[in-house]
């Protein structure tokens, strides 16, 4: 089988550097998904309205109509939901094609496939048990401590008070 164009363009690096933007679906909404959803909109693929792309991000309100803050007391903004609504749209149908690449190879190369997943799971056993090994020691660690202060907090008391004869 051979692979498809936008397959293979995935899998190469583009050397497109990380900004601080805000993220939508993990990916910049002004340097990636307006610049596309203006060109979705120029072509007449999408008619997202001019007022979503031009203020993306609104304040963010309570049931009762007040400012929605964060707990550290900054003001809240959200993804216009016609923006959002797009951005899911791409998200479910990008999910469904790479879904739909994995059945079309498996399918079509049955063994390569299983191979691949045999090896990767042989490949990962040393992993997972050094894992394991650690986080059986740290456990083990983390309970003699505890046990450690516990039987220091039994014998003078809580809060420092004397333990009854």
């Amino acid at each position: 089988m051979e692979t498809p164009n936008y397959i293979k363009a995935l899998l190469i690096p583009n050397g497109h550097k990380k900004t601080g933007d805000r993220r939508v679906w993990g990916i910049e909404l002004a340097g990636v998904w307006l610049p596309f959803l203006i060109a979705t909109n120029t072509t007449g693929d999408t008619s997202i309205p001019s007022d979503c792309i031009g203020a993306p991000l609104r304040l963010a309100f309570n049931a009762d109509g007040s400012v929605k803050f964060t707990k550290t007391g900054r003001p809240q903004f959200k993804v216009v939901k016609e923006v959002a609504d797009t951005v899911k749209l791409v998200k479910e149908n990008f999910v469904a094609g790479l879904i739909a690449h994995s059945t079309a190879v498996a399918k079509d190369n049955p063994e390569g496939y299983q191979a691949q997943i045999d090896i990767a799971k042989q490949a990962a056993e040393p992993i997972i048990a050094h894992d394991r090994a650690k986080l059986d020691s740290a456990i083990a660690e983390q309970m003699a401590q505890s046990v450690t202060r516990e039987a220091k907090t039994t014998k003078r008391g809580r809060k420092g008070e004397p333990v009854p004869a």
